[in-house]
């Protein structure tokens, strides 16, 4: 494989498993660069937005994308496709990188390549999210390394790794719960295990009507002709018990019964059996 085509192939397409070989073999082919070498391509990326002194930055540096994705290879995802979301972190990093900081290139990428493949881990590493918040995501990565035996933590051993990370423990807990879970086929397919078919979500969980489009129009309309009843009923009403109804029961804030009878100038208990005569009256209006 040339060392163009590991330009092109090696970040902006994926890497074929069967070719991961050669591609690895053409990525430590390439040379490392001198700091004297790299500070001057930085510079011409940076003041003259050279694409090709990007590029050599990029490609001389895979081989670090490469060591980095190895360390992520016990959570099951191909290598290649961790090579390849490390490679865009590596070139979001050649693109900000200022070689007037003091500090080489690779220093800097670490992070980019790692929050990369992160976010990738995250996204495949099962169908249902196992981490969304900060603290979430930081033991999803440290969790493995904490756990000192097989099996579920102590007590002991729930606090202390909290502690370690600057968690709370329900959150350690949480989290072990998900590590530990396994993700289940909605509707697997039937085989001869029929146990494994009756105890399938879809055996026992309820559709939800609101994705059914017949049910939503139905409702739709017989809301809409509720509120029609129901303006209409109101109009038929005189004047007093109609502004007690609106007052009592169609305002974000109601009004007391003491505020309406200031205003008509009765006692909170008349109002009250007004209220309650109006929507008697209400309900027989819109039958």
């Amino acid at each position: 494989m040339s060392q163009a085509l590991v330009t092109t192939n090696a970040i902006a397409l994926p890497v074929p498993s069967g070719q991961l070989d050669r591609y690895l073999q053409a990525v430590y082919n390439v040379p490392v660069l001198t700091a004297e070498r790299e500070r001057e391509l930085a510079l011409k990326l940076r003041d003259h937005e050279d694409v090709e002194a990007a590029r050599e930055l990029v490609v001389s540096h895979l081989r670090f994308v490469v060591k980095i994705a190895r360390g992520y290879s016990g959570y099951g995802l191909p290598l290649a496709d961790l090579i390849q979301e490390g490679g865009i972190g590596l070139m979001k990093a050649v693109k900000r990188f200022d070689p007037d900081v003091g500090v080489r290139l690779v220093s800097f990428a670490v992070h980019w390549i790692k929050a990369e493949i992160h976010e990738f881990i995250l996204r495949n590493w099962r169908i249902v999210k196992v981490a969304t918040t900060k603290a979430q995501r930081k033991l999803f990565f440290n969790l493995r390394s904490s756990k000192k035996r097989l099996g579920w933590f102590s007590r002991e051993e729930v606090e202390s790794v909290a502690e370690d990370l600057g968690v709370a423990p329900q959150t350690v807990l949480e989290m072990e719960s998900r590590l530990n879970g396994q993700d289940v086929s909605f509707d697997p397919v039937a085989s001869g295990e029929d146990e494994e078919v009756a105890w399938a979500p879809s055996a026992y969980l309820q559709a939800p009507t609101s994705s059914d489009p017949a049910q939503l129009l139905e409702r739709s309309d017989w809301e809409a002709q509720a509120s029609d009843r129901l303006y209409q009923a109101l109009e038929a009403l005189d004047e007093r018990d109609r502004v007690i109804l609106q007052q009592r029961w169609l305002r974000e804030q109601k009004a007391t019964l003491h505020e309406l009878a200031d205003r008509f100038g009765v006692s909170a208990e008349r109002i009250r059996q007004l209220e309650k005569n109006a929507i008697g009256r209400l309900k027989q209006l819109m039958l």
